[in-house]
C-alpha cells in the first residue's frame, strides 16, 4: 500500500515538472498565450536545456573626436586580414604537400595492385587466401586513399585562393 501511494506521488511530482514548451524560431517558451499569439510550434517528448548567456562588460561610450583612433581602428581591422591570409597560405601549402603524398601514394598501391593481378610473393605461392586477402587488401587501401586524396581537395576548394583560381584537380 505504501509503495502505490509512493508511486502514485512520483508520477504526479513528474507531471507536474513537466509543462508544455514552445518553439518560436530559434526562442523556446512555456507562455501558452504568448506561443499563440506568435504561432509557435507546441514541443512533445523532447527536454529543452536553458544555457543562460554571459553579459559583456559595458563598453566606455565613444567620443565623438576621429582623430588617431579613427586610424588605429583601420590598422587593427587589417591585422586579422593579413593573419587570416598568412594561415590560409599555410593551410594550402599543407594540404597541396598533403595531396602530393596521396597521390605518390596511390600510384605506388595502383603499380603494386596490377590492374587486380598484383605479383605473388614467396610466401604466397603454396597459400593462394593469403594473396587473394593481400589483393583485397590492396583494393581497400587504393579506395581509401581514393578518398582521401578527395577530401584533401574539397578542403583545398574552402581554402580561398590567393590568385583568385581554384586549380587542385
Amino acid at each position: 500500500m505504501f509503495s502505490l501511494g509512493l508511486v502514485a506521488f512520483t508520477w504526479g511530482t513528474v507531471a507536474l515538472a513537466q509543462e508544455a514548451i514552445y518553439r518560436c524560431g530559434n526562442e523556446y517558451t512555456n507562455n501558452k498565450a504568448q506561443a499563440v499569439a506568435r504561432g509557435c510550434k507546441l514541443i512533445e517528448g523532447g527536454n529543452v536545456t536553458v544555457v543562460q548567456g554571459t553579459r559583456g562588460a559595458s563598453t566606455p561610450a565613444r567620443s565623438g573626436s576621429t582623430g588617431n583612433a579613427g586610424g588605429n581602428a583601420t590598422a587593427a581591422a587589417r591585422a586579422p586580414s593579413a593573419e587570416q591570409k598568412a594561415r590560409d597560405s599555410d593551410a594550402r601549402q599543407i594540404l597541396q604537400s598533403e595531396l602530393k603524398r596521396a597521390q605518390a601514394r596511390q600510384e605506388e598501391l595502383q603499380k603494386e595492385y596490377n590492374n587486380g593481378q598484383p605479383d605473388k610473393r614467396g610466401d604466397e605461392a603454396r597459400n593462394h587466401q593469403k594473396y587473394l586477402d593481400r589483393v583485397a587488401e590492396l583494393k581497400a587501401s587504393l579506395a581509401r586513399n581514393e578518398s582521401d586524396m578527395a577530401g584533401i581537395r574539397r578542403e583545398l576548394d574552402r581554402l580561398p585562393d590567393p590568385n583568385g583560381v581554384n586549380s587542385t584537380r
